[in-house]
Formats: C-alpha cells, sequence, structure tokens
C-alpha cells in the first residue's frame, strides 16, 4: 500500500534528526580524539621523550672527592690517595675459576677472597664488574695488565681510598672512615643517594664523622647509553661535583707527636688548651692505635688485641672518660667559699689530720695533719681538712653551681665522640637519680674531688684555663673551614672577683714553685716559662692501701693541672694518668714536659730544667726523638 506524502514527510524528518544526531556525535567523538592527541603530542611531549630517553639512558652518580683534613700549621692528617684494586667481569671471563686460579699465581689471593669474589659474581650481573682485590701494589697491577691476554675479564682499576699519614698520633681525634653499612643507612632518614655507591667510604668516629657533612662534598652524575640488558655502551654527558671542605684543625702536630710519645707506657691522657682563643693543641690519648687499619675491614688478629687491653687503647679518654678529678678539685671549692664571702683567703683552718662529721671521721692524706693553714698553704701542701671545713660552711649546691662556671658538669660541643659531660652533684641529682637523700659525707667527699664528682682531662683544662685567665674560655678543635677561619667561642668574663682569682693563681704557683709544694720536683726554673698548677690523686677504692700492694688496676689515678707562664698564661694542661698512684710522681713530670714543648714550640733547652733533672731529661729526650709514630701503637705497660 502506497504511503501517503504526509507520512513520507515525516519519515524523512525522523531520519534527518538521526542523521544529525549520529553526525554529531561522530563529531565529538573525532574532537575529543584530535584533543586528546593534541595533548600527548605537544602538550606533554616533553614529559614522554623523557620516559623515552630513561629507557635507553641512565643517570649515574660520580663519587665526589672527600676533603682532606690539616693540623694548625698545615701539616696533612687525612688524605686521600689512589687505591688500586683488580676486578673481572664474567661473561668476558668465560671459565671464571680457571681465571681466578691463573690470577692467583701473580698476585697475592687468599682463599678467602676468592670465594667472596665467587659469591658475588653469582649474585651480579654478568656484564658488571667485581672487585676481587684491593688496595693492591703498582707491581701487581704492573703483573695484570702484562699478562692481560691470559687472564680475560680481568682488569685492574684506579679509585681512591684514605690514609692517615701520622699514624696513631691523631686516631683519637681525626678518627677514621669505613664502608657504608647498613646499620649506617638504617640511622638515616632519608640517606644521601651517593651513599648507595658501592665501596662509599663515610666518617665513622670524631672529627672525620662529626663533620662528614662537610667533608663529604656533592656527587657528581653522568649520563650513560645502555642496552635493552642494562649494558653501558657510552658516556653522553657528565656534571662534575663539589669536592668537600677542607679542614684546618687547631691541633698541632707536632706537640700532639711528642705528647703520644711521651705518654708511651702509660694508660693516659693529656690537654693542652691554649688560653687566649680556647684552640685545643693536643689532645692525646694512651695508647692509642693504626686507623689506617680500619679502612678496609680489620682482621680479627688485629682488632681482638685492641678490644681486649686492659689499657683501653680504642676510648678517648680525654673526652669519654670521666674520672673523680681529686685535689685538682679543690680550687673550685675554695673559689665558692670566698665568693660567698664565707671565708677570707688569709682565715685559717686548723688540720689535726681529720674531721669528725656525722659521727664519721674524715681523714687527711697525711695522718699527722698540717696544724693552721690558710688557702695558699691548704693548696701548696693539699690539705684536705681545710676544704671539709669549707664544704660544710657552703654547701653542695654553691660548689656544684662554681664548677659549672669553671666548665666542669658541662658537655663543651667538639666534634669528637662520646664527648663525657662529667658529672657536678646535686640534692636534687641524688634524690632524682638513687632515689636517695643527699647525707653531709657526700658534701664531705665531693669537696676534694671524690664521691659522685667527675670530670673529664677536657673539663679539667679548660678549668684551668678560666682560672688562668677569668674568662670564659671555650675549647674549639676546628680553626678554619676551607680557608675561612671559624670563630672563637665564648671568651667573655667570668664575673669572678679578679682578687680571689689572682689569690688562686698564686697558691697555685706555690704548689709547683714553693719547695714546701706538693709539685716542687717539676717545677720549670726558665726565666719567663714559670708553671703554676695543682697535683690531685683519684682514688678508686675505698680501703686505704698502699698503691705498690695492689694490681695496677687497683691502684689511684694521678692527676695535674697547670698552666703557663705564671706571669702571662699562654696555656693550660691537664695530665691524667690512670691507676697512675700520685698526681705529683705520674702526672706532673709529664705536665713539665709537655708544657715546655708547647712554650719552646719544640724542644726546650735543657737549662729551662732544675739542674737535678737535666741528665735524666737529656736522655728521655734522645728517646723520644728516636721513637717513631707506628712503634707506639697500642703499646701499655706490659708491652712497652
Amino acid at each position: 500500500m502506497r504511503r501517503s506524502r504526509a507520512e513520507t514527510d515525516a519519515s524523512h524528518v525522523k531520519l534527518s534528526r538521526r542523521a544529525a544526531l549520529l553526525g554529531g556525535a561522530q563529531l565529538l567523538f573525532m574532537g575529543g580524539l584530535a584533543a586528546r592527541m593534541r595533548y600527548l603530542q605537544v602538550d606533554q611531549a616533553d614529559q614522554f621523550r623523557l620516559l623515552a630517553e630513561e629507557n635507553r639512558i641512565n643517570i649515574r652518580l660520580i663519587p665526589p672527592k672527600r676533603g682532606e683534613i690539616f693540623d694548625r700549621n698545615g701539616v696533612q692528617l687525612a688524605q686521600n690517595v689512589p687505591s688500586y684494586r683488580i676486578v673481572i667481569v664474567r661473561e668476558d671471563a668465560g671459565d671464571v675459576e680457571d681465571v681466578l686460579s691463573r690470577l692467583a699465581t701473580l698476585i697475592d689471593l687468599t682463599p678467602e677472597q676468592t670465594e667472596s669474589a665467587l659469591a658475588e659474581l653469582n649474585r651480579s650481573a654478568p656484564f658488571l664488574p667485581v672487585t676481587i682485590a684491593e688496595d693492591v701494589s703498582w707491581d701487581a697491577v704492573s703483573a695484570v695488565s702484562v699478562n692481560a691476554p691470559a687472564l680475560p675479564g680481568v682488569s685492574p682499576e684506579v679509585g681512591s681510598t684514605r690514609v692517615y699519614p701520622r699514624g696513631s698520633d691523631f686516631a683519637h681525634v681525626v678518627g677514621r672512615v669505613g664502608r657504608v653499612s647498613q646499620k649506617d643507612l638504617d640511622a638515616l632518614e632519608d640517606p644521601d643517594a651517593v651513599l648507595r655507591i658501592p665501596r662509599f667510604q663515610i666518617g665513622k668516629i670524631n672529627v672525620e664523622a662529626r663533620e662528614e657533612a662537610l667533608l663529604r662534598g656533592f656527587a657528581g652524575t653522568k649520563q650513560v647509553e645502555v642496552n635493552a640488558t642494562g649494558r653501558v655502551m657510552r658516556e653522553l654527558a657528565r656534571r662534575e661535583g663539589q669536592s668537600g671542605a677542607d679542614l684546618q684543625l687547631t691541633l698541632d702536630a707536632k706537640l700532639q707527636n711528642y705528647v703520644q710519645a711521651r705518654l708511651s707506657g702509660e694508660s693516659a691522657a693529656v690537654v693542652i688548651i691554649d688560653c687566649e682563643k680556647g684552640d685545643v693543641l693536643a689532645n692525646a690519648s694512651a695508647p692509642s692505635y693504626d686507623p689506617n687499619l680500619f679502612i678496609g675491614g680489620i682482621s680479627s688478629k688485629n682488632y681482638d688485641p685492641l678490644l681486649n687491653s686492659e689499657y683501653r687503647p680504642l676510648v678517648n679518654k680525654t673526652v669519654q672518660g670521666a674520672y673523680p678529678p681529686g685535689s685538682t678539685f679543690k680550687m673550685m671549692t675554695a673559689m665558692a667559699a670566698i665568693e660567698e664571702g664565707i671565708i677570707g683567703p688569709d682565715e685559717t683552718v686548723y688540720c689535726p689530720g681529720h674531721l669528725e662529721v656525722g659521727g664519721r671521721r674524715f681523714h687527711c692524706w697525711k695522718r699527722a695533719g698540717h696544724g693552721w693553714v690558710d688557702l695558699e698553704n691548704s693548696l701548696k701542701k693539699s690539705c684536705d681538712v681545710y676544704y671539709y671545713d669549707l664544704a660544710l660552711k657552703v654547701g653542695i649546691e654553691k660548689i656544684s653551681a662554681m664548677a659549672q662556671r669553671f666548665g666542669l658538669g658541662i658537655r663543651h660541643d667538639l666534634p669528637l665522640s662520646s664527648v663525657n659531660s662529667g658529672l657536678t652533684p646535686t640534692k636534687d641529682w641524688k634524690l632524682r637519680q638513687r632515689g636517695e637523700s643527699w647525707v653531709i659525707g657526700d658534701t664531705v667527699n665531693a669537696s676534694i674531688g671524690q664521691g659522685f664528682m667527675l670530670a673529664s682531662p677536657l673539663q679539667l683544662a679548660v678549668m684551668t684555663a678560666r682560672i688562668a685567665t677569668g674568662r670564659d674560655v671555650t675549647p674549639r678543635i676546628v680553626k678554619s673551614v676551607n680557608g675561612v677561619e671559624e670563630p672563637v667561642l665564648g671568651n667573655g668574663s667570668l664575673n669572678m672577683n679578679e682578687q680571689n682569682l689572682r689569690r688562686m693563681r698564686r697558691a697555685m704557683n706555690a704548689v709547683v714553685n714553693d719547695r714546701r709544694g706538693t709539685a716542687y720536683r717539676s717545677r720549670i726554673i726558665a726565666e719567663g716559662m714559670r708553671m703554676a698548677g695543682k697535683t690531685g690523686t683519684s682514688q678508686v677504692r675505698s680501703a686505704v692501701v698502699n698503691n705498690n700492694e695492689v694490681p695496677w688496676e687497683q691502684r689511684d689515678h694521678a692527676l695535674f693541672v697547670s698552666f703557663a707562664p705564671y706571669d702571662a698564661p699562654r696555656y693550660a694542661c691537664a695530665v691524667l694518668v690512670e691507676h697512675g698512684g700520685g698526681g705529683s710522681t705520674a702526672a706532673a713530670p709529664i705536665a713539665r714536659d709537655v708544657m715546655l714543648q708547647a712554650l719552646y714550640e719544640g724542644e726546650p733547652p735543657l737549662d729551662a730544667y732544675p739542674t737535678a733533672d737535666r741528665g735524666r731529661i737529656e736522655t728521655q729526650q734522645k728517646q723520644l726523638r728516636d721513637v717513631p709514630p707506628q712503634a707506639r701503637i697500642n703499646k701499655g705497660k706490659d708491652q712497652a
């Protein structure tokens, strides 16, 4: 049946509407597709180009050159030297075990090194080089190069490693580096990518570790083209990194060397500080060790003696050790009393050889007593009863507060590991830490640097420098960074009564230069070089027994603090001899010798010593000149 004209027109309208809708949809789709193509090809072109480049170009880090370390006069203490190693590429070697066997006939290659190399080869990609031997000699490099045709896949490489040319002299100051360990990485919240470079070295202790951020520098980068398996085809671009900063320390290598030599055979520590700037000129702990042994990993044969020695060569006794300061603390008790006006410097106290306190008898070291003594005589003769009496009048709080003003009980911020803060106890401290109330006997013990009172040799040197100058002398070890001088810290006035300080210095002068002084035998007689000081004996046992009658580890520690010249102080010094007995016999002679070396900036003339000592000193000086640093490593009394 034929459709009417009206029906035909209506059908055409429907078809036209559908065609328009379909065409519009097609146009919208094509427009969206075009817009997406434009976005990908134009707007995101750089991003996709980079992704394409990453498929064939790798960016690799170039290790920065580590900054070097020097003494105050430019003597090198830590340096970078070329290090040769032998590597092997598995896919080029063919029969790896046969190649390693042939290599072992040319260089010193232990079975352990061979096994380690094989294990690493099995873990690594076949085209990556694996180190077989490190720190090999030039002769070994030459032997491998000459025999290259017989050693497929084996080649020598040159890198850089750390070396400490002064050996054991600066082990406890400069420290050492070592390979980055997983422990090192775990300790960092966001470790620098350069730390993941194989065999990269970082500071482990002391200046090397504490100044790591300055010494490490910043890595460079290089672009290398690699194939689908990751093999490097060629280098495309390189951007060099930034070398680490060079550090100049305040220490004097010549003086440090002498001090270490002078301490040979002892378990001891010496700190010498410049009274003007607080520069630490010598920071010696004995016995010491050779840090070069640790660079590539120390063997058990070398490490066990260091770890197990009763003389503790791995411990820096100058800052890590905290010892009862003994009679070297008496100046603090006296300063607390006279600054408070509790006692005048000319007032006297009677010493019968003991003092009864709370039903307990506290003895003076001289059982017969010293009779009537004033400030100068009490220090000169080291009378204990005088200070017992002062302590009862002034109290522990003021004594400890005075000690802190002079640098005790404070952790001095030096770039050394495990710097000890010592201890200046108070009533609250004992209650908080021990759950016990303070008793009067604790104050009496503290007055002569015993009981809970603890100090490091560094703190005692700072205390002495502050007494000598009346200023807030603050120690520093880093003198400059890349030639830019570091600021001198502190050095303001202690705001102490200058008259009282003068009396204290005069009393310390009498200790050394008065015939009845406890350190008279260790005086300096050179004009303008007189030394003032104070002896100390730190008890390590409660029983009163002669030191010669007990084993070494139960003997008293010997201490001595000093400054010189007396009329115009330049240097302050603290000496500790572990289990050395009396400060006057063991520590004072060492202090006199090292102080003279500092004052004369080298070997002093014999006429600086008392006539009776010159023959012995001449022999001693010759012996010390003839002993090289490496011969002093890890020596103790039973080895010297």
